[in-house]
């Protein structure tokens, strides 16, 4: 496959190679040391790019069907029954810089590739249009076992999807993931500044 940025740049591996990695200059913690979810972490990012002034970003809330309701007072309405429903878009969605953010974060067990299965069709989709729109969408990859976590654009998303439906692999090596995605160091305050890996791809 070749790939490009979304900002037109052609992604050369060689000149990856050679590029000093991201540092962060606060001080590092490790998942085993704290015991955090991927979404706890990314919430707490959130809430610091939010409290800093630097971004507005949320976590999307579950839709619920709501199956049951109770009135017992004319003023009340008490939910007795309810399902969540299957999300119809990705799991994050904010501004940054003026420009819309769209992103969705997923976890696995698995230390030598990235299931696709852990995507639905339609979060495919939605993010298709969000690029179509020109909007930044990404994922958020974390391997739990090592406790690393990459950014990924989601055009190269959409390129390992369309593989896997003309008969290809069924997952993402991590080796393609690490040629043309950015490893994110984990920090304590955020703990994920995927925003300064946003500010690098896309030149903001």
């Amino acid at each position: 496959m070749s790939f490009h940025y979304p900002n037109g740049k052609r992604y050369v591996p060689a000149a990856k190679k050679t590029a000093k990695p991201l540092a962060h200059k606060e001080k590092k913690w490790s998942y085993s040391n704290r015991g955090m979810t991927l979404e706890e972490d990314i919430n707490q990012s959130n809430e610091y790019y939010l409290a800093h002034g630097i971004a507005c970003i949320h976590k999307k809330p579950t839709p619920l069907q709501i199956v049951q309701v109770d009135y017992p007072k004319r003023s009340a309405a008490v939910i007795k029954e309810a399902y969540f429903k299957q999300a119809s878009t990705t799991d994050y969605n904010g501004v940054y810089k003026g420009k819309y953010i769209d992103f969705e974060a997923k976890e696995t067990q698995n230390t030598t590739s990235f299931p696709l299965k852990n995507f639905h069709e339609h979060q495919i989709i939605h993010m298709k249009k969000v690029l179509d729109q020109n909007g930044i969408c990404f994922v958020l990859l974390r391997f739990s076992q090592t406790n690393e976590v990459f950014f990924l654009d989601a055009t190269y998303l959409l390129g390992f999807w369309d593989r896997m439906l003309n008969g290809g692999r069924k997952s993402i090596k991590k080796e393609e993931i690490e040629e043309i995605g950015q490893s994110i160091p984990l920090g304590f305050h955020p703990t994920i500044d995927y925003i300064k890996i946003i500010d690098y791809i896309y030149n903001l």
